[in-house]
């Protein structure tokens, strides 16, 4: 009995040694190449989704009208595109991120999801305003005002539907010729 006890013990004591040595000498999987450890995305979705849960706004203050769209392209165009990509065009280096940004132009695999057009629009500006730690998802709250997030946010939740000529434009990655004349956006 005495021996199981000390077993538990020893086990008890060497478990948390044995798990910081492995940190200390750099053997977690922290490049992005590296092989996920067991569980790792379940466990990093569920305090995320579990948080969005109780903080993500509710109804948009602003109208998902033709001037919003606009708007959230050219945001989306200036401050989004590099990691999520054009439509049609998608990011060289995203795919390369860990995990992967996602391209929020293209239709899912088996459905007509575009994006993240299947998420709620509370959920999409949580994570605009706030980022996403570890992912390479930047928080927009001192880069964004609350409404040019709300403009981003109703465009991509819109992303499945059809959008203004001059929006299409913008994801595409042209400059439509009204916007083209139109004084240039200013963040903040």
């Amino acid at each position: 009995m005495v021996r199981i006890i000390f077993g538990v013990i020893l086990g008890l004591v060497l478990s948390p040694l044995a798990l910081a040595a492995w940190f200390y000498f750099g053997h977690p999987p922290v490049a992005v190449a590296d092989k996920p450890l067991p569980y790792e995305r379940q466990i990093t979705h569920i305090a995320l989704n579990s948080r969005i849960a109780h903080e993500q706004s509710g109804n948009a203050p602003i109208q998902a009208d033709e001037d919003t769209f606009v708007a959230g392209a050219r945001i989306y165009r200036d401050q989004c595109a590099a990691c999520h990509g054009l439509h049609g065009k998608p990011s060289s280096f995203g795919k390369h991120m860990y995990p992967s940004a996602p391209s929020l132009w293209e239709k899912h695999k088996n459905n007509d999801v575009v994006g993240v057009s299947d998420d709620p629009p509370g959920e999409t500006f949580w994570k605009v305003e706030n980022g996403i730690r570890l992912t390479g998802m930047p928080s927009y709250h001192d880069v964004l005002s609350q409404t040019e997030i709300w403009q981003l946010t109703l465009l991509l939740a819109n992303a499945n539907k059809p959008l203004p000529p001059a929006a299409v434009a913008l994801v595409n990655g042209a400059e439509p010729a009204a916007a083209a004349s139109a004084a240039p956006f200013k963040n903040k």
